[in-house]
């Protein structure tokens, strides 16, 4: 007798959004978003639904004829799943949800994020980060979630007056609320390992490198062409989720750390920043930020806008940046002489080529040049540590030997200067 694997159906999606005024993004592309997003997360999109208001509907985000309309298209075309491309409000998902099928999931473009980064997350603080965040996420939405529940399980009659419901809904509250208090103590231990970790690289006087980005940038593929590491890269929104670093030697012997961090997205969820705090903290302890952006996609000036945006809220304005645009190989030679032109500081490559690299790689140089003080030290024979230390993580400019030990003009970062001073000849 013969078995046959078959593949689960996809969920069949339907995609909502609303173009409000002065909103900061243009509808057309975030649609387009929403719709890799879905992707991303495994479901299909059917079909796509927009309309224009002057502010959202307080009882169901669209207006009400509009939302007749998507629960009439759910029957029409079996929906699975509605998105919105809007965080929606407890009482709106659960107004929505009234109006659909029982079958068919109501979710916004929050908890779709949250899906794909529980789909993502490999770390255990990746893991406990996303779990944080979908808890939060929860908490308020336990009254629509369990007034179906409720009078599904009650019914009419004798005994139906007890507030069962509601009483579960107590219940899931306080063991939701004893859930995000144990996340927190337990991601305030791990981050307090990483801590540890981060002051041991900063006082090993080891030039830190951060890329930053939106989403699909090119990062994880920047990271693999510069230092070798085999970092998943799929052209995929989020492929990359937790922060990695790698050790990276520069032209001139300096070794340096390249970090890779989450890409970043429009309309990212205020609490899903704050869930990433930590990881994110990678950015803000780094020397010099490489912000990759994607020239090969139409809206590049908006997802560098937003990535600005969002690193206004983590980085220090004084912690360099270049400006590196990605994926030059799609381009042809009159945008590529745009695009210098309009932006000479910048640095253009293409990752997956490996063109332009070497430029990158001076610039890095020179920022890390920049970033400490000259010495001329001579270190005892018996401390063949130090010159070690020196080769390692200092920029030797010369070295030469006498009686009493080994004399190197080097330049050092501001943690190693005490390590040095004491040896110093000037």
């Amino acid at each position: 007798m013969a078995f046959y694997v078959t593949d689960e159906e996809p969920e069949r999606a339907l995609l909502v959004g609303v173009d409000l005024p002065g909103s900061p993004w243009n509808l057309d592309s975030s649609m387009e978003e929403l719709a890799r997003l879905t992707e991303t997360a495994g479901a299909v999109v059917v079909d796509r639904t927009t309309q224009k208001l002057d502010k959202p509907n307080p009882r169901t985000f669209v207006g009400s004829g509009k939302a007749q309309e998507i629960a009439d298209t759910c029957l029409a075309l079996a929906i699975d799943v509605v998105i919105f491309d809007d965080e929606l409000t407890p009482s709106q998902q659960s107004n929505l949800e009234h109006m659909v099928s029982k079958n068919i999931k109501i979710i916004d473009r929050t908890a779709l994020i949250l899906d794909i980064f529980a789909l993502h997350a490999t770390s255990k603080e990746g893991r406990l980060q996303v779990s944080l965040a979908q808890n939060e996420y929860l908490y308020p939405r336990l009254r629509g979630m369990w007034a179906h529940l409720a009078s599904n399980r009650m019914g009419g009659g004798v005994g139906s007056r007890f507030g069962e419901g509601e009483s579960q809904l107590e219940v899931d509250r306080r063991i939701i609320r004893n859930r995000i208090t144990s996340i927190k103590r337990e991601l305030k231990q791990v981050s307090a390992r990483r801590d540890v970790q981060r002051k041991s690289r900063m006082e090993s006087g080891v030039f830190k490198v951060a890329l930053a980005g939106y989403t699909n940038a090119g990062k994880s593929s920047l990271m693999n062409a510069l230092t070798g590491a085999e970092v998943l890269s799929y052209d995929k929104l989020f492929a990359t989720l937790d922060s990695k670093s790698h050790k990276m030697e520069l032209p001139d012997g300096r070794e340096v750390t390249l970090t890779d961090t989450v890409g970043f997205i429009q309309k990212l969820p205020t609490k899903l920043i704050e869930s990433f705090r930590s990881t994110l903290d990678e950015i803000k302890y780094a020397d010099l930020v490489l912000h990759v952006a994607d020239t090969s996609s139409p809206e590049m000036h908006d997802q560098i806008k937003t990535v600005n945006e969002i690193l206004s809220q983590i980085v220090d304005s004084e912690i360099p940046r270049i400006q590196v645009y990605n994926k030059i190989d799609l381009l042809s030679e009159e945008e590529r002489e745009n695009l210098t032109l309009s932006d000479k500081d910048a640095v253009l490559i293409s990752a997956q080529e490996g063109e332009g690299l070497d430029n990158l790689l001076a610039r890095i140089s020179e920022e890390a040049a920049n970033h400490g003080s000259y010495m001329t030290v001579r270190i005892p024979y018996d401390r063949g540590d130090l010159v070690s230390v020196a080769h390692e993580r200092c920029t030797l400019i010369e070295e030469s030997y006498d009686d009493t030990g080994t004399v190197m003009r080097l330049h050092v970062s501001e943690p190693l200067k005490n390590t040095f001073a004491r040896f110093s000849v000037e």
